[in-house]
């Protein structure tokens, strides 16, 4: 008879979480199995089906044959493709040894992070973030340094702030715009603002998470740091992709524009996680980034019109209060009041987490809370969903939100 063992799990792992995110949407999915009728707005991803063009220079590529390993960094076509975009749509000058492709934007980041932060080394988060920015650099045994960003400015970081963040260990500032979850938008005048703070620290280096550079609202105008301010450019990452734009989350295609003796360590790493960025995929993004592009314009008007309804609704709920973002696709509204109330049954909303949970159970609507994101008392929203779906989540969310004493 053999003995029971236990396989040993490194102690790196406990350094980090599952996405909350991914949390909610699977505990929505039990409740759907489970024969409930619940509305999902915890995903962040478009709704809108890859574009058939893309579709079709997939399935051609396939055809030809392109269903082998590829550069570690990306295909010549697409790298190509990667350039003429930078600087076509940023403004941006980069060489062909300056870019790489990833598998999804995220694997960009911890690319970037894995390759240079070591332990005690600071990375600076401005929050509300996107949840794996913490994760990654505790991955690699950083410390994030998170710096709250109040609602009262936007939820952007004031040069003030930075400042303030920065010591000798130092190593990265992580900037997000459009923002996920807060839809914040920084403006030139913006990032100019925090250039010159990080012109006076020169070990300082800044990853400008780009993904959501398309999806604006109102007319506001994307800008990104290495343009804003040109001489960060040299230690600058400029990350991008094709998930959100082009509604291809599952296709799995990020990049990213930077200093080559990076780029080369992260092209090493890659060669030794992933092998390669798959073929197919490379050759539909070469197709959304050189192809037609006026569909991402229309789509980006739907997103304003579903922007609006949700923050007139929720808005509209009792206890309640909701910015309207400038980009991405979610809100996050204020909960605060709602802290201390009780249920029907008697439980007191203690923070947020409480408050998306009762949302969850009671009403069978997935939203994640603020916590996840390093700000509370807040929670995000996704719109990216159906009209219909956003007014039956928002209807219950203010029914939730009326039943609570």
């Amino acid at each position: 008879m053999q003995t029971m063992s236990t396989i040993k799990i490194a102690d790196r792992m406990s350094r980090i979480q599952q996405s909350a995110s991914s949390v909610a949407t699977q505990r929505a999915r039990l409740l759907r199995a489970e024969g409930h009728d619940v509305v999902t707005l915890s995903v962040g991803e478009p709704d809108f089906p890859t574009p058939e063009h893309i579709i079709d220079a997939a399935a051609a590529g396939a055809k030809r044959g392109e269903t082998r390993y590829t550069h570690a960094a990306g295909t010549p076509a697409l790298k190509q493709a990667i350039v003429d975009k930078f600087k076509r749509e940023n403004g941006l000058e980069y060489t062909l040894d300056e870019v790489m492709v990833s598998s999804g934007g995220k694997q960009v980041i911890f690319d970037a992070i894995i390759s240079t932060i070591e332990k005690d080394d600071e990375v600076i988060v401005p929050a509300p973030y996107w949840i794996s920015y913490i994760d990654h650099v505790k991955f690699a045994g950083g410390t994030p340094v998170v710096v709250e960003c109040s609602e009262q400015n936007d939820f952007k970081l004031m040069p003030d702030q930075l400042e303030a963040a920065i010591t000798s260990k130092t190593r990265w500032l992580i900037i997000n715009s459009p923002s996920n979850p807060s839809g914040a938008v920084y403006s030139e005048a913006d990032l100019k603002a925090l250039g010159e703070v990080l012109l006076r620290h020169p070990n300082v280096a800044i990853l400008c998470d780009d993904i959501y550079e398309h999806i604006l609202y109102d007319g506001h105008k994307f800008a990104t740091l290495a343009a804003a301010e040109p001489r960060l450019f040299d230690r600058t990452v400029t990350m991008n992709g094709v998930s959100k734009a082009y509604s291809m989350t599952g296709w799995r295609i990020g990049y990213c524009g930077g200093p080559v003796y990076l780029l080369k360590e992260m092209t090493k790493l890659q060669q030794q996680v992933t092998g390669s960025n798959s073929a197919v995929s490379q050759a539909a993004a070469l197709a959304a980034l050189t192809g037609p592009q006026d569909f991402v314009a229309e789509r980006t008007q739907k997103f304003q019109d579903r922007r609006d309804l949700v923050v007139s609704m929720i808005n509209q709920a009792k206890g309640l209060s909701c910015d309207t973002p400038k980009g991405a696709f979610y809100v996050f509204p204020n909960c605060a009041e709602l802290m201390g109330k009780k249920t029907p049954d008697g439980k007191v909303i203690e923070n947020d987490t409480d408050l998306v949970m009762y949302f969850l159970e009671i009403e069978h609507v997935a939203v994640v809370q603020g916590a996840a994101y390093g700000l509370s008392p807040f929670f995000r929203i996704s719109f990216a969903t159906s009209d219909e779906e956003l007014i039956k989540g928002c209807k219950r969310i203010q029914r939730a939100c009326a039943a609570l004493v």
